[in-house]
């Protein structure tokens, strides 16, 4: 006789309202006067996200974006239908003004904060319709920075619009087949027409969501050397109506391990008009902008898979039952949970801190240390809180058991969606040199020690001292490695690279997440993100400095352990019994 039991799913509930983390940071991060204004938008889209949205999600699992190449009669279209959440997506992310909050500023520098908890709480149930917006978004801070006023003024107000019908999303074309990363090797062509018309000729290998109004794009132009110097950064109008606009034509829409409701296309230009955006040259110069801003979505995407993971595992542990109790009551169950929260906290506030940064930027507030720390951290926080989530995402399906591996749960996307953060702008190697070339352009690692200060001196707890030692002494001997690397030459420091940005990374997670829990503490009487900071250090950095034979330091990760932090320091490393950073030698 077959069994007539049915396990009850994982549900959500209102996203903002369950989530403790979210509400004890705004607590600390906003004036009361701000918060009293914000928190109605963040209670009213956390509803959508864990009802409406979420519903609407998991009624169109199947569905993904579709191209029609040609018409019954044979006319070239490329007319791409995208799903019922996109569509959804798109108004909804006018209306609440996801991409213009952070320009129309009313809070000032506060404006960019608020605006990526908009974004945390929308992307999760939207099925990465976060790509778009954070194109968008990049493209609007590009045009603004640059000084062709005649372009910002026909874009930036579409794209920052809150009216559905006038809002426009913008794409980023800069990956072809022979760079990735690499878009010094470019091969798109920038003529110029006898009329002063410049068209773009040449292979788009990825470009994402193609369903955009407008791109930005590199093109070198005829003539300039090869390189990324002799790249131009063009702006491409897609879109006539629904139209793609004349030599424009999308070859495929790509098959994707993950991101699969994002459109996705293999594009062929073949004389689409464009504009130069600035100079002649230097556009990857010219699009770092762009990449800031993304880079910072990155991040806040990261924590908000986690986040979402997080919400329905905990969820289906009060309601499945495994050798007679509830696997919420198993102690070996609430400790993989406990450990995933713990990262998902110390990721939250390493994405967070990037936002503030940007927030002050943006309404000149920042300083020049400031500044420069903003530089530093981009790359680092981007690259750890990426690789973080795919470990996160993969250790909560699996919170499922086999539920976590059936598409018709909605739960792999998680995962698969995950995967794609460490690739998007920019690898985890390639920011790992990054962090090296923006601590070479700061001239020191000064503005990094002193936001590692800066967190130490806000610790009084002494239980929370005593978390953040691991942590401390991981930077050190880091900074220790980076002398010594230098001294070796370029190899040296390039093969160590990655490690020295994820032992920098990680230490700053815990170190933020400590900051936050003795805040906390003292105005909440709190102690949950006091559990979590003392569990992410008691997890394993595993950061082990060895002398090599020229005396320099050797980190070694262990990323087969699923644990964060267990520091053990060889050679002349800090002391166990010395929590403070001390007077640290700029290095550059």
């Amino acid at each position: 006789m077959a069994s007539d039991f049915v396990q009850d799913p994982p549900e959500l509930e209102n996203q903002y309202d369950r989530d403790r983390v979210l509400q004890s940071y705004i607590r600390r991060q906003f004036p009361e006067s701000v918060l009293k204004t914000i928190e109605p938008e963040l209670v009213d889209l956390g509803e959508k996200a864990g009802g409406e949205l979420y519903d609407l999600q998991q009624s169109d699992l199947d569905n993904e974006p579709t191209l029609a190449q040609w018409s019954p009669w044979g006319e070239r279209i490329d007319e791409i239908e995208v799903t019922d959440v996109w569509k959804r997506a798109e108004t909804l992310a006018a209306e609440r003004g996801i991409v213009a909050t952070a320009y129309e500023q009313e809070h000032g520098a506060h404006s960019r904060v608020h605006q990526m908890l908009l974004a945390y709480l929308f992307i999760p149930s939207t099925d990465m319709y976060g790509c778009p917006l954070a194109m968008t978004d990049g493209a609007v801070r590009t045009l603004l920075k640059s000084d062709n006023e005649a372009l910002a003024d026909e874009a930036v107000p579409h794209l920052t619009s809150r009216d559905p019908d006038t809002f426009w999303t913008s794409g980023q074309w800069m990956t072809e087949l022979t760079g990735g990363s690499d878009v010094g090797q470019s091969q798109t062509t920038a003529r110029q027409d006898d009329d002063g018309t410049w068209r773009l000729y040449g292979r788009r290998w990825f470009t994402s969501a193609i369903t955009a109004d407008m791109a930005l794009a590199l093109a070198r132009p005829e003539g300039n050397p090869e390189g990324g110097k002799g790249l131009a950064l063009f702006y491409v109008p897609i879109r006539d109506g629904d139209a793609l606009r004349d030599g424009l034509h999308v070859n495929r829409l790509k098959d994707k391990l993950g991101t699969r409701k994002l459109p996705t296309a293999e594009l062929e230009l073949d004389g689409a008009a464009a504009h130069p955006v600035g100079e002649l040259q230097n556009g990857t110069r010219q699009i770092s902008p762009m990449l800031n801003v993304t880079r910072m979505w990155n991040s806040v995407t990261a924590v908000a898979l986690i986040r979402r993971g997080m919400a329905l595992a905990r969820d289906y542990a009060q309601k499945r039952q495994a050798f007679g109790d509830d696997i919420i009551n198993h102690p070996l169950h609430q400790e993989t949970l406990a450990d995933v929260q713990a990262i998902q906290e110390g990721n939250f506030h390493l994405a967070l801190r990037l936002a503030e940064l940007m927030g002050a930027r943006e309404t000149g507030e920042a300083n020049t240390k400031q500044n420069a720390l903003f530089h530093i951290l981009t790359p680092l926080i981007k690259l750890t809180t990426a690789k973080e989530s795919v470990a996160a995402t993969s250790e909560l399906l699996e919170a499922f058991g086999g539920a976590g591996y059936v598409e018709d749960t909605g739960l792999p996307a998680l995962h698969r969606d995950a995967q794609v953060l460490p690739i998007w702008e920019g690898t985890t190697n390639v920011l790992a040199l990054e962090l090296l070339r923006a601590l070479r352009s700061v001239g020191s690692i000064a503005p990094l020690n002193d936001e590692v200060k800066r967190c130490v001196k806000a610790i009084e707890a002494p239980t929370l001292n005593e978390a953040i030692r691991p942590a401390v002494r991981a930077y050190r001997d880091a900074v220790k490695w980076l002398k010594g690397a230098l001294n070796e030459g370029k190899d040296a420091l390039e093969a160590g690279a990655r490690r020295f940005a994820l032992t920098l990374g990680k230490s700053l997670e815990v170190l933020l997440t400590a900051r936050h829990a003795q805040w906390s503490l003292r105005t909440e009487q709190d102690g949950r993100s006091a559990a979590a900071a003392e569990r992410l250090a008691a997890r394993k950095i595993n950061h082990i400095a060895d002398l090599d034979s020229h005396g320099s330091y050797v980190l070694v990760w262990d990323f087969n352990c699923p644990t964060l932090f267990d520091c053990h320091a060889q050679g002349d490393g800090a002391t166990a019994d010395e929590p403070e950073i001390g007077s640290l030698t700029d290095v550059m």
